[in-house]
Formats: structure tokens, sequence, C-alpha cells
């Protein structure tokens, strides 16, 4: 092959316009008294959204508590692996990239 035969660069893909994306949002509801304090939860969320409350729950664990809410993009893998079936997601209306989430805070239930 020849020296600058196919050495052509191909124009590259632009980007997405990043402003127009709707990024998924949720909202976690927490029922503290199903909770066993395992933790799966607070370990496997990819924004770390939750950690571990100080305060007991009925059966004496500590449940999770939210700490980041708009970070949450609502994957479901807390539901998903939470043995209790303790806490759960509700899809909230998609923000825009540039978008503030809003002060949608975290709904913690008692039973």
């Amino acid at each position: 092959m020849e020296a600058g035969v196919g050495d052509e660069k191909k124009p590259r893909r632009k980007p997405p316009d990043v402003e127009r994306i709707r990024v998924p949002r949720g909202e976690l509801c927490i029922i503290t008294d199903w909770c066993k304090g395992c933790g799966f939860c607070i370990e496997f969320c990819p924004r770390d959204v939750l950690a571990t409350a100080e305060a007991f729950n009925r059966k004496g664990y500590h449940p999770p508590k939210v700490v980041k809410a708009e970070e949450c993009r609502n994957c479901d893998l807390c539901e998903m692996i939470c043995p209790d079936f303790a806490i759960f997601t509700v899809r909230l209306a998609a923000a825009t990239a540039d978008e503030d989430p809003g002060e949608h805070g975290p709904k913690e239930s008692h039973g």
C-alpha cells in the first residue's frame, strides 16, 4: 500500500445533542420496618444514593437511608437485590441534562 493512499481520515460522528438527552429519574421508597439491614442495596447502588441510617427499625436493624436523592437514575438495582422487598423505586418525569432534578426527597414508610 502506498503512503497516503487510504490514510484519509473518516469524519467522526457528532456526539448526541447532550442538552436534549432525557435523564431517567427515580424516587426511592423504603419500607423501613421490612428491612433486616443486610446492606445489599447500599453496597450495589452504582451511584451511592443510599447509606446506613443511624436509627433502628422495629426489628432492631439499621435500614438504609437516601443520602443523594438527586443521583437516583431509577435503575431498579436496589429493588431487584432486596431480599425483603423493603425498597422500591418510582419513576419520575425525566429531566433534561441541564435541568435541575427538583426537590423530590425520599419517602419512608413504617408499615
